[in-house]
């Protein structure tokens, strides 16, 4: 599957971890009696159905149940992706499992990814279980199984490639810049908590994304010729199941609020709307869609064409 046995240039990104990463440095979040907990718990902006016509704008019950709950799912999700994704596939690069030969302190900077994603899924929950209890906003059920599945699903056909997809999964993610890292952290309309465990994780994150850049470089270098084109076809698909938001939980949210059957699939229609939603996704993979187009991903025969397809890159 790899052709050669060129070691991964190392990089500096972690060289402080030890002082810096957040499970290092910071105590653990807590809401305390000088926190506004009647705050948003998230950037209403950031909630698409908050504004559907649908939805009424004079309860502000309603609109902050709703921002509630979007808060919730998004801090289910990233307990469980941090885990099911990133840990999965950072452990393998760790413990040497990858396939590619990499330096020690490679591996190393591996397993600090592995600590601080364990980290990010374990404050995820507590904050969600924090603004729960203190609120009295009860969480709605969340399933992460369709999402996994789905990511899961690319490539299935070739199961002999299951590592090296479990691979370009943590690489897609790990490289995407969403709005919510930085949006958060600077907006006072949203509770202390909230915006405090996103700086901590967008910081993290910033070194996690420094690493994937560069492993993903070498990987590419490594690939023998044939199974570039393979993978170069494998990620149109991953950085849309990666970014594509989840409906059924805004879904269920919205159904929780008396709101009929037929109603609810037209907010969910109207506020995620294919142009919407490739337009988003556009935007939050454009540092990942360069790193590919960097590399030569974009050189494989029919990649391109791929990529446009799928509305990642415009005609």
């Amino acid at each position: 599957m790899f052709a050669g046995d060129a070691p991964m240039p190392r990089i500096e990104a972690f060289r402080n971890w030890y002082e810096r990463a957040g499970v290092r440095s910071e105590h653990r979040k807590m809401i305390d009696a000088e926190d506004d907990i009647h705050k948003a718990f998230f950037p209403e902006h950031l909630v698409p159905h908050l504004g559907h016509p649908l939805v009424d704008q004079d309860d502000p019950v309603l609109r902050r149940y709703l921002v509630a709950q979007h808060a919730y799912q998004w801090l289910r999700f990233t307990m469980h992706f941090e885990v099911a994704v990133v840990v999965r596939a950072s452990q393998k690069i760790a413990d040497g499992s990858s396939g590619l030969h990499l330096h020690e302190a490679t591996r190393m900077d591996a397993y600090k990814i592995v600590v601080d994603e364990g980290y990010h899924s374990l404050y995820s929950l507590d904050v969600q279980h924090q603004l729960v209890n203190r609120s009295g906003i009860p969480a709605l059920d969340y399933d992460f199984g369709p999402f996994i599945a789905g990511l899961d699903a690319v490539g299935e056909e070739f199961p002999q490639h299951r590592r090296l997809v479990e691979l370009l999964q943590v690489v897609v993610f790990e490289t995407l810049v969403t709005s919510i890292l930085s949006d958060i952290p600077p907006d006072e309309s949203v509770v202390t908590i909230m915006r405090e465990t996103v700086r901590e994780h967008a910081i993290d994150e910033g070194r996690h994304h420094a690493f994937f850049s560069a492993f993903f470089k070498h990987l590419w270098s490594q690939l023998e010729p044939p199974l570039r084109q393979r993978v170069a076809h494998y990620l149109p698909p991953l950085v849309l199941r990666s970014l594509r938001p989840a409906t059924d939980p805004a879904r269920d949210a919205l159904l929780s609020t008396g709101l009929s059957e037929t109603q609810v699939k037209d907010v969910i229609a109207d506020s995620f709307s294919s142009e919407k939603v490739l337009g988003g996704i556009r935007h939050s993979a454009a540092k990942t869609l360069r790193l590919f187009e960097e590399v030569g991903v974009l050189e494989q025969p029919g990649a391109r064409d791929a990529f446009t397809e799928q509305g990642l890159i415009l005609p």
